[in-house]
Order: structure tokens, then C-alpha cells, then sequence
């Protein structure tokens, strides 16, 4: 083809090798180079074109977006397909590659190329968007009348020597986000997914960064697969110099037969460059804040009923409950699970989408319009994908559960898996769905995901993949059908959280674990990927339902602050003085919400890891508000210095407490000095050599407000 592309934007640059008939490589995914071209651009070609070695190939062996292993490419490959055992490996030829803008000024590079020996063709599609989000996928398709099997698509990205660390994150229920770091040496670091959904234990990101990169220093490249099902992501590095990131769907035996003319399209890979973790996060963040279906409106304060009343349902309590939410300020009411026939506890209902008239003898709507009549939204819990047995559709049809074969799969949650994939199955949920948001004019659905999929089948087939195309069609057709519909993706909390079923819904539930402490992590790590304003995050019960723990109200509502903040706590059990401080809180996120919303997300490479500071800085760098957090006792009293991070270097800012995050709760004898009137300082000072933190009991947290002079 002749061509050396090169693609920049937003600091970042992406150098593109499509000479040769060969797949092209990326010769540079990075630091922005500046305006290279012409002849600059051979010089730099040139310059990165490595000496043939002893016991080598006789020709250099390329990288490519798609490493082949007819090229000489001994590394995990790209792709994995063949035809009952034949044509196992291919060899393509370009035959065109197109260079466009489009709309949202995004960099588009299209490469078509066939290995015409194996009857194939291939798509690949590169895009630099104007954050600087680098993204790629590549589609197959069969060319011959005999079927070909695909096991592995895995496009990949060239990470250089000087990554020489990677993190990931890893949880489980209740503790998502958990990172994980270690040594990138030779070999394989590989990450894979058979839940059947993103997974609680998620790698989220796969970061590779110069050693001990952080929050705000260090080179670091970030992949991340948008796919609800199974995945697989890798970090590799060979002994010839090469370093990738790669990733794509794991595909169950048999799950892509591509008969004639039938494509398959793997995920989009996600990639990111930036200085430390913070700039990858602001990157990702921008980017997802300049698609246009992003939520424009503001983030509603929400009350759901989950751990207000779990099954305890009571009509006249929940309106009760709904005054008392009015009251404070929420501005949606959402009624979570057990309204729904039969659906006394967990091991019941699932499946019956219909109102409990034992329950709710006049259904839905003295509830629904008592809330509207309130100036509240009303919003309501479903789990389409799953069903009990113990259910009236279960019993009926017992062939739309999801299993591999005659056998039926483990239980968990008391449940199965409905296979939305079965044509008459999906009539059913749609149908269903359709009629509940229409008749109660519903606008909000938190859509639950409560299980994994165990030997998940149909028709003795494995059916995780299309499982999940049939969920995503069926978002899509419920909120076309629909329009203004919000859809949460809540999956036991935190477990389908990805960029993709984020095409199709409007914030995620970040873990089903309302514990502050513990959240203060959820929301750390959640934020690498997804902006606060796609988060849920909630203030709970005085003590955690699911660790027992005891945290005052500020705790609670500090650290849900930082999110798509809501309530999760009966109010008809909290005091006047509660009640106040709740409406005093809620005030201060819709007073904060635009700027925390739309600005930077920052988070301090602090060294006591007793003491975290994490805030949001407005895009034009003219405020910012954080969050300093006693996470436990520390070795040093008084706690020392504080940074705070993303601000103006050549401006000044006065920073002050911010009400209602203002008392200070600790051991301290003496008044912090500058607390009371504030203090004004350089940026450069405040971020490079910070102020007095104020000395605080462990698990409480204060707000500073940070404001450009």
C-alpha cells in the first residue's frame, strides 16, 4: 500500500506502518510527536526498524494489529480460525486502506485485506477519537461454501520497553475493584472472563506504565474490552523487544460458525496513553462525555427501596417513605425488588412481570402517581435475564432456561438463566417490559443481573454470546421504543460494568455494598474507566447491611457525594436532626453536581495509605472541590501535608472547608490555623507542596474548595 499514516489528537499520536501487502503495525501509540510527516515520517520508519539477529527469521517480523503467525509471529496470535481443522492459519494481503474524519471529528482508518488461499476476508477498524481514545476491531468473513470456526479474534496494541509495570483490578462480590500490580517480565499476563458477564472480579483496565507509575506521574497505556460476556485480556512480552496489549471476546467451542458470506465483528479495544493513571481516566472520561447519547440532563438524586425494605412490601409505607425522600430533596423514587407476583423472597417470581395484586391490590399507580404528584420521577427494579423455577414461566416453558444440555445448571441466588437468545423467550421479556413502562410511565429501569452463567447453553450449544447480542438488542428495542428511557446496569452491583452495555444504559451500580469505606475504593478504582456522573452511589443505613460496619452520616454522604448520588436507607428511621443533615447533603450535590459532572477526576499519590485525597477540577481549571479521607489510623500525628492535585500551576487559589463537609472529627488539642478564614496560594504550591491536612478519626473525611483568584 505504500502509505505511513499518522493520527493525532489530544496529546496523542499514533503512527501507522501500511506499507507492504502485509496487515499494517503501529509503529508508535504514545506522547504526541508533533506535526511529523513526509519525509520526517520515512526518517522515523526507518529509524525503528530493528538488525536481524542469530537463530531468526531471515525477514523482520512485524507487530501487526492483527499478529499472524504465517508472518513469523510466535506470540499469542491475533486470530484463531479454521475449517474443521484446515486453513488453521492465514496469511492476509491488503487490498485497501482509507483514511477518514468523521463526524465527531474522530480519525478513521478502515484496512480491508483476504487471504484468498483460505477463503477470508478481513475488516480492521482503527479510530483515533478526538479525546485521544485510540480504538480497533476487526471483522472476518467467510468467503467459501465450508463453514469456518472462530475461536480467537484478539486485535493488539504495542506498548514500548519502558512499560515495564502492569495493574489490573480484580473483587468479587461486595468488593469490587481491588488493584493489582506487578512486574511486566517475558511471558504472558493473562486475564479471562467465563461468567457470562463483565464479572464482579473484572480486570476493568489492563494498564502498562513505566515503573512505579502513579495517580499523576509515569507513562501509562490502558486497554480496556467493551463486551458484556466472556473476554479475555493479555499483557505479552517476547525476547525479541516486542510488548502488547490485547484483548477481545472469549469464545465458547462452536459459539462463531461462519457459514458464507456471514461476518463475525469482534469488540472494540479500547486504548489510552497519558501521564499516570489520572490523565488515562480524563481521557476516557472525555471521550465517553462527547458521545451523544451521554446523559445531558442532571444526575436525578435518587432513592431506591433495596435495603429500605428489601421484600417487606407495604404500599402505605413506601408513600410514606416517598414523603419523607421529598422532603430531603430526592428527586426519584425507585421501587426495587418484590413487587412482582409472587415475589416474597428469593427463591420465587422471577419471571412473573406482573404486579402482585396481594400486594399492590390497585397495582402500580397510587404509588407511581403518588411519587409524581410529589415532583419525584418513578423508576422500578427488574432482572429480565433471570428466572426462578418457582414461577409460573418456569413451569410453562421449561426449554427457555439457558443450559448446555438435559441437564439443568447449578443454582445460584436461588435461580436460572432465561435465555433471552430463544425467539419466543424474547417476544415474552419485551412484550412485558413494554407494557409496565407504558402503563406506569416509567422512566427509569434499574436492570439487575444477578448471577453468573454456568454451563450456559442451548440446544446443547454454548449460547453466552448470544446471550448477550440478545440482551443488547433488546435494551435497544425497549428504549427505541422508548425514547428518554434511563437504564441502569446493575449486576449483583459492580459485575457488568464495560463501554459497551454503556451504549445502551445510563449509569452502572458501582457494588451492592453501600459500606462507605469500602466504596471509597469501589468509586477509586470504578473511576479509572467511567465518570462520576455514570456511578451510582448511595448513602446507606448508620450500620453497613453487608459488613456490619458503624460510619457516621457525613462518612456516608461525603463519599456518595462523589458519584450519582442517591439514597439507599428507610428515612423513616433517622431523627430530625438526621433528616436535616441528609436535606443539607443533598443540597450541596445539587449545588456541586455540574462540576462534578464535567470535570477532571483527580486522585493524590499520597504516602501514608491511611490518608486519601481524590476531588473533580473544572475543566477550565477555576475550582475544584476534594475529599481528604481518614481510611484508617496512621502511623504519623499530626497527619503532615496534603496535595492537591490538577490545579493551575500559574494561578492562585483560596482554598476553604466546604459546608457541609466543614467539621472536623478527630484527636487534634488545637485549631488547625488556616481552617477558619482559609488560605490563598499558587497552584504550583498547593499541588507540588500542599497544606496542612486537618488530623481526623479514621473512616470520616472533610471537603476543601479550591477557587481560582
Amino acid at each position: 500500500m505504500g502509505q505511513l499514516l499518522h493520527l493525532r489528537a489530544a496529546k496523542t499520536s499514533v503512527v501507522l506502518d501500511c506499507r507492504g501487502q502485509g496487515l499494517p503495525r503501529i509503529l508508535h501509540w504514545g506522547v504526541d510527536l508533533g506535526p511529523l510527516d513526509g519525509p520526517d515520517l520515512e526518517a522515523f520508519a526507518l529509524s525503528r526498524d530493528p538488525q536481524l539477529v542469530s537463530n531468526s527469521q531471515d525477514t523482520r517480523v512485524p507487530l501487526a494489529l492483527l499478529p499472524e503467525h504465517s508472518a513469523g509471529w510466535s506470540g499469542t496470535p491475533g486470530l484463531v480460525a479454521h475449517r474443521d481443522g484446515v486453513d488453521f492459519s492465514t496469511a492476509f494481503t491488503c487490498t485497501g486502506i482509507t483514511l477518514s474524519t468523521a463526524s465527531d471529528w474522530s480519525q478513521v482508518v478502515q484496512v480491508e485485506a483476504e487471504d484468498k488461499a483460505a477463503g477470508v476476508g478481513l475488516t480492521i477498524d482503527l479510530e483515533l477519537h478526538a479525546a485521544g481514545v485510540l480504538r480497533v476491531r476487526a471483522a472476518l468473513t467467510n468467503l467459501l461454501d465450508v463453514p469456518l470456526t472462530v475461536d480467537a479474534v484478539l486485535p493488539a496494541l504495542p506498548v514500548p520497553d519502558r512499560a515495564r509495570e502492569l495493574l489490573d483490578l480484580t473483587g468479587r462480590h461486595l468488593r469490587e475493584r481491588s488493584p493489582q500490580r506487578h512486574e511486566f517480565t517475558l511471558g504472558t499476563h493473562l486475564r479471562e472472563n467465563r461468567r457470562g458477564r463483565t464479572g464482579v472480579d473484572a480486570s476493568l483496565v489492563l494498564v502498562a506504565g513505566e515503573p512505579g507509575f502513579g495517580f499523576a506521574d509515569g507513562r501509562a497505556w490502558a486497554v480496556h474490552v467493551a463486551w458484556s460476556g466472556n473476554h479475555r485480556t493479555l499483557a505479552e512480552a517476547t525476547p525479541t523487544g516486542d510488548r502488547l496489549l490485547a484483548g477481545g471476546e472469549l469464545l465458547l467451542p462452536g459459539e462463531v460458525r461462519l457459514a458464507r458470506g456471514h461476518t463475525y465483528c469482534s469488540p472494540w479495544l479500547y486504548g489510552v496513553h497519558g501521564r499516570g493513571l489520572d490523565e488515562v481516566a480524563q481521557v476516557l472520561h472525555r471521550h465517553q462525555r462527547g458521545r451523544a447519547h451521554h446523559p445531558r440532563t442532571p444526575r436525578p438524586v435518587t432513592m431506591n427501596t433495596w435495603e429500605a425494605a428489601y421484600f417487606d412490601h407495604d404500599p402505605a409505607g413506601f408513600e410514606a417513605m416517598a414523603d419523607l425522600a421529598a422532603r430531603v430533596g430526592v428527586e426519584r423514587f425507585v421501587l426495587d425488588d418484590g413487587w412482582f407476583l409472587g415475589r416474597r423472597h428469593d427463591r420465587a417470581g422471577l419471571g412473573d412481570w406482573y404486579v402482585d395484586q396481594e400486594v399492590w391490590p390497585d397495582g402500580l399507580h397510587p404509588l407511581a402517581d403518588h411519587v409524581r404528584g410529589l415532583g419525584m420521577q418513578f423508576g422500578l427494579w427488574v432482572e429480565p435475564e433471570m428466572v426462578n423455577l418457582d414461577s409460573d414461566l418456569a413451569r410453562a416453558h421449561p426449554d427457555w432456561v439457558l443450559s448446555a444440555g438435559e441437564r439443568t445448571p447449578p443454582a445460584a441466588r436461588y435461580q436460572q438463566v432465561l435465555n433471552v437468545a430463544h425467539p419466543d423467550a424474547y417476544d415474552y421479556l419485551l412484550k412485558r417490559l413494554d407494557s409496565l413502562v407504558s402503563e406506569y410511565g416509567i422512566g427509569y429501569l434499574k436492570w439487575d443481573h444477578n448471577r453468573d452463567l454456568v454451563d450456559a447453553g442451548s440446544d446443547g450449544a454454548a449460547g453466552v454470546r448470544a446471550q448477550t447480542l440478545a440482551v443488547y438488542r433488546l435494551m435497544d428495542e425497549l428504549r427505541d421504543r422508548h425514547p428518554g428511557l434511563e437504564i441502569e446496569s446493575c449486576s449483583s452491583g459492580g459485575g457488568r460494568v464495560d463501554l459497551e452495555v454503556l451504549e445502551r444504559t445510563d449509569r452502572v451500580w458501582a457494588s451492592d455494598c453501600i459500606d462507605p469505606l469500602e466504596r471509597q475504593q469501589i468509586h477509586r478504582w470504578t473511576t479509572q474507566l467511567l465518570p462520576p456522573e455514570l456511578i451510582g452511589a448511595h448513602v446507606g443505613a448508620p450500620v453497613s447491611h453487608t459488613t456490619g460496619r458503624a460510619h457516621r452520616l457525613d462518612f456516608r454522604a461525603g463519599t456518595a457525594l462523589f458519584g450519582h448520588f442517591g439514597i439507599e436507607w428507610d428515612l423513616r428511621q433517622a431523627d430530625a436532626t438526621e433528616l436535616e443533615r441528609v436535606a443539607e447533603w443533598v443540597a450541596a450535590y445539587k449545588t456541586l453536581r455540574s462540576l462534578l459532572h464535567s470535570g477532571d477526576v483527580v486522585r493524590g499519590d499520597h504516602p501514608d495509605p491511611a490518608v486519601w485525597v481524590h476531588g473533580v477540577v473544572a475543566a477550565d481549571r477555576s475550582r475544584a472541590v476534594y475529599a481528604v479521607v481518614a481510611t484508617a489510623t496512621s502511623v504519623q500525628s499530626p497527619t503532615g501535608l496534603v496535595r492537591l492535585p490538577g490545579l493551575d500551576p500559574h494561578a492562585s487559589y483560596t482554598v476553604r472547608p466546604l459546608p457541609p463537609g466543614d467539621r472536623i472529627e478527630g484527636p487534634g488539642l488545637s485549631a488547625l490555623p488556616w481552617w477558619r478564614d482559609g488560605v490563598t496560594l499558587p497552584g504550583a504550591v498547593l499541588t507540588e507542596a500542599g497544606l496542612q491536612a486537618p488530623v481526623l478519626y479514621p473512616e470520616r473525611l472533610v471537603l476543601l474548595e479550591a477557587v481560582r483568584r
